[in-house]
């Protein structure tokens, strides 16, 4: 299969995920995950119809930007963030994916106001509390959602997640189902300067379980690409 079967296999997929459960396809937007592939390959996934690629490395997603700039694609930022990086990545990242400190929320809108740019960002939570992962804990996350509501140059837009890897998707369904919980929980505070809008979860093995609670963002790159390298 080439790249554009992959890609109108996924979105099918994805379609018929959101109308099983009685959401608008609409409302679930596809995040082309393009990491460790060159930009040839990532270019014919554009014109194939990808519209949002996502990135692991800031290195590797600044060169693939440089070289697909003539390319109308939405870039995000999905990989651990270090706020030594941030810099690179509010100069052309329009969401970053994994914040998870308050030390890199600051970083961020420190380098967002040099740019007078407002940073959309999501809080990664770990609610498997996994050594292995990135993400504040659940217990954690009110608070950090608060304090980065207070930043001028950063937007909180959502939470998102890596749950742990199982072969069978139902077995991350309580991951997702309590990401959902705190997003709804975060809402009715009416925090000032967030919304929670956005839910990134769900990747090539489990978008569709992910979209039956409640995923507006779907990461998927190996059904797309292929295997990596």
């Amino acid at each position: 299969m080439s790249i554009k079967d992959r890609l109108d296999c996924i979105r099918k997929r994805i379609e018929a995920a959101a109308v099983r459960c009685g959401r608008d396809p609409k409302s679930v937007r596809l995040v082309t995950v393009s990491k460790t592939f060159p930009a040839e390959t990532v270019r014919e996934a554009i014109e194939a119809g990808a519209d949002i690629l996502g990135e692991n490395y800031i290195q590797e997603a600044r060169s693939k930007h440089e070289t697909l700039s003539d390319c109308p694609v939405s870039w995000h930022y999905i990989g651990h963030l270090q706020s030594n990086k941030a810099k690179y990545a509010v100069r052309f990242v329009d969401l970053i994916h994994s914040v998870d400190s308050l030390k890199l929320a600051k970083e961020i809108d420190k380098q967002a106001a040099k740019c007078d740019k407002i940073q959309n960002i999501l809080i990664q939570v770990n609610i498997g509390k996994e050594d292995s992962k990135s993400g504040v804990f659940e217990e954690d996350a009110v608070q950090l959602v608060r304090d980065a509501g207070t930043l001028d140059h950063v937007a909180v837009k959502g939470l998102m997640i890596i749950p742990p890897f199982y072969d069978e998707p139902e077995r991350v369904r309580p991951f997702f189902a309590g990401l959902r919980n705190l997003a709804e929980k975060i809402r009715a505070m009416n925090i000032p300067g967030v919304s929670m809008t956005e839910l990134s979860m769900g990747m090539s093995g489990d978008f569709e379980t992910a979209i039956e609670n409640g995923a507006t963002l779907v990461r998927v790159g190996r059904s797309i690409f292929g295997e990596r390298h």
